[in-house]
């Protein structure tokens, strides 16, 4: 039996470690030929243990936020496999701290490696799809993007972390409808599962705990199907969503929406807002709370 991305090239970013390494393990097991991008040796380690399972892959060590390696990683898919299908941007950082105490740092390293660590690679990927389609060639690529419920719903003590992640959902919808024309699907996941960066978190600890017996809710191999599904040549019907993944959950996460409305045929009136507003807000639904809250 063939998987369902047999001999689709996939890029997966951040994949030494974590959910990324899970992804890179399922979709090799499903077929897939797979770049693996970390910066450091565990990239390799990854790409070893898919080809003594009998799979393809290629390590490629490199920031995915600077602007020319994301173009050369690219490159390096196309150039060992002669193609690139499909790119997973998983690649991601957090610094936790309260916004008031937050250093620009902080911020600054976060945005980088979420936020452009998604752009770049994407941006360099799609203008490979686009010449193809241009040449009339059959494209039918995927982007699989990694938001969170933090940048979703919002999270107390990830301002930085939760901003990255929410623009990450913006960009995803972007995309999708920029990108369509070019046979190229956008989607991004929410995932929630154990890894280096949630375990290191102490709020998290006990719920991210591996069972002594049982299903591992936490495991990170559970997100993965899906990404798999999302990274096929099946899922070319869906674009421009966010789903969110536990255990052996999956959900549509929907965004902001136009809601109630006041109207008036001329200028508000600033004592008119107040009361106005009032009346919208016991007609609208009630956001999700922010968690932490």
């Amino acid at each position: 039996m063939t998987g369902v991305c047999q001999d689709r090239v996939v890029v997966v970013t951040g994949a030494g470690q974590g959910l990324g390494r899970a992804h890179a393990l399922a979709l090799a097991a499903e077929g897939a030929r797979v770049v693996v991008n970390d910066l450091g040796e565990a990239a390799d380690t990854v790409a070893e243990e898919i080809e003594a399972a009998g799979g393809a892959a290629v390590a490629d060590r490199g920031d995915v936020s600077d602007w020319r390696y994301a173009e050369a990683l690219v490159g390096r898919a196309v150039a060992e496999f002669g193609t690139l299908d499909a790119l997973v941007n998983n690649a991601g950082v957090n610094r936790d701290r309260m916004v008031v105490s937050m250093t620009e740092a902080e911020w600054d390293l976060v945005v980088k490696v979420n936020l452009k660590g998604h752009a770049a690679p994407l941006r360099h990927a799609a203008a490979y799809w686009r010449e193809r389609s241009k040449q009339g060639r059959p494209v039918a690529a995927r982007v699989v993007n990694t938001s969170s419920g933090a940048g979703l719903m919002g999270s107390v003590g990830q301002g930085n972390y939760g901003a990255a992640k929410a623009g990450i959902a913006a960009l995803t919808v972007i995309a999708a409808e920029e990108m369509a024309r070019y046979g190229i699907t956008v989607n991004a996941i929410a995932p929630s599962a154990r890894t280096p960066m949630t375990e290191a978190v102490a709020a998290l600890a006990d719920r991210m705990r591996a069972p002594e017996a049982g299903f591992d809710a936490m495991h990170p191999g559970n997100v993965s199907p899906l990404v798999v599904w999302l990274a096929s040549a099946e899922s070319g019907d869906v674009t421009g969503r966010v789903f969110e993944a536990e255990g052996g959950t999956i959900s549509v996460a929907d965004g902001w929406q136009h809601g109630p409305r006041a109207v008036r045929d001329r200028r508000w009136a600033p004592s008119e807002v107040g009361p106005a507003l009032r009346a919208l807000l016991a007609e609208a639904p009630a956001p999700a709370p922010v968690y932490g809250a």
